[in-house]
C-alpha cells in the first residue's frame, strides 16, 4: 500500500458518491450535491459494532458545529448498512461511557457497495472542497 493512499485529500474535489445515511435518526438519501459550496470532511471507519468507530464518530460529532462555523459538513462513512448504523445508533450505552452516540450531529452513511470505502482506508480522513 501506498502511503498516498492514506493521506488526507485537502483542498481536493470531493468524490462524488450518493448513499443512505442515519441523520438525527432518520433515513436520509445524501450525495455530494447537497454539500455545494462548502467544505467536506469525509472521514472512514471500519464498522459500527467495533471498538474504534464510536471513538471516530464521537469526536467528530462533538466538534460538527465547529466545522459548521467555518462552513465546512462532515460526513462518516462505512461499509455497513445503513439499517446497520440505526442499529447501533440506538444500541444503549452504559451511562457516562465516552462512546455514547444516540444522535450523532454528523450523518453517518451506508457504503456497503464500497464505491467510496475501496479507494480508501479506514480511518481516512478526506477534506475537500465542493464547489
Amino acid at each position: 500500500l501506498s502511503a498516498s493512499r492514506f493521506a488526507a485529500a485537502v483542498t481536493q474535489h470531493a468524490p462524488s458518491f450518493k448513499g443512505t445515511a442515519v441523520v438525527n435518526g432518520e433515513f436520509k438519501e445524501l450525495s455530494l450535491d447537497d454539500f455545494k459550496g462548502k467544505y467536506l470532511v469525509l472521514f472512514f471507519y471500519p464498522l459500527d459494532f467495533t471498538f474504534v468507530c464510536p471513538t471516530e464518530i464521537v469526536a467528530f460529532s462533538n466538534k460538527a458545529n465547529e466545522f459548521r462555523d467555518v462552513n465546512c459538513e462532515v460526513v462518516a462513512v462505512s461499509v455497513d448498512s445503513h439499517f446497520s448504523h440505526l442499529a447501533w445508533i440506538n444500541t444503549p450505552r452504559k451511562t457516562n461511557a465516552q462512546f455514547t452516540c444516540h444522535s450523532p450531529k454528523v450523518p453517518v452513511t451506508a457504503d456497503n457497495a464500497q464505491k467510496l470505502s475501496q479507494k480508501r482506508s479506514s480511518s481516512c480522513v478526506v477534506v475537500a472542497v465542493n464547489k
